[in-house]
């Protein structure tokens, strides 16, 4: 799986919301290029909030596919260091890269596992963007409920030589998931990875270059 990702140029288009969403915050996520932190994901933005707090130099950039969720918790005043985008994750990890953006820190915390053999391709880790994710750098922190996530995101890492922590993780209520899951007694598992010194080559050409789309 990890040799036909990077064997075959994935073309798949970029959608025209995320394209327009990148674009429009296009200028602020550069005025923090060496600072910017990752929620992939991120739901209500509640994870990204805690983040913001946590990293109070940085912009905490906030990423999730449901307007819906993301409406959901707007608060009047937000930390101003926080940033909630409306996308398709695996659209803007291209776009991002594209663009020559690399991240300080990229959080993805409680994934959707899709549990089931057959959907692996569906999972981060044996996804078809998952050479961009890994492309983008920083310190990268995974976490879940699911110790079989945990650990095929780990074998991929260290298939491609990138050292990996793994372990138990403590319950920090950073999202409603974590929050849930260790309220009903489950284990909860982190990985972490620091992708800063690693070169990770994307194959293919660029997905979409913004100045192309602006053009048109």
């Amino acid at each position: 799986m990890l040799e036909r990702h990077w064997a075959h140029a994935w073309m798949r288009p970029v959608a025209a919301h995320t394209v327009a969403s990148f674009e429009q915050y296009l200028e602020r996520l550069q005025q923090a290029r060496e600072r910017l932190v990752l929620d992939a994901g991120c739901g209500t933005g509640d994870s990204s909030r805690q983040l913001a707090r946590q990293f109070p130099d940085s912009l905490v950039v906030g990423v999730d596919q449901s307007a819906y969720r993301l409406r959901r918790q707007r608060q009047e005043k937000d930390p101003e260091n926080l940033l909630l985008i409306r996308a398709d994750l695996q659209d803007f990890w291209r776009l991002l890269h594209d663009a020559g953006f690399r991240l300080q820190r990229h959080f993805i915390f409680y994934p959707n596992p899709w549990p089931k053999k057959m959907h692996l391709q569906r999972r981060w880790h044996g996804h078809p963007v998952f050479p961009w994710l890994l492309a983008l750098g920083g310190e990268l922190e995974l976490r879940s409920n699911w110790s079989l996530y945990v650990d095929e995101f780990a074998h991929a890492l260290k298939k491609l030589g990138i050292a990996v922590r793994t372990e138990q993780a403590r319950a920090t209520g950073v999202s409603p998931f974590e929050s849930k899951y260790a309220l009903s007694g489950q284990t909860l598992y982190r990985l972490r990875a620091d992708l800063r010194a690693t070169a990770i080559p994307v194959p293919g050409p660029k997905v979409f270059p913004v100045a192309d789309h602006r053009a048109d």
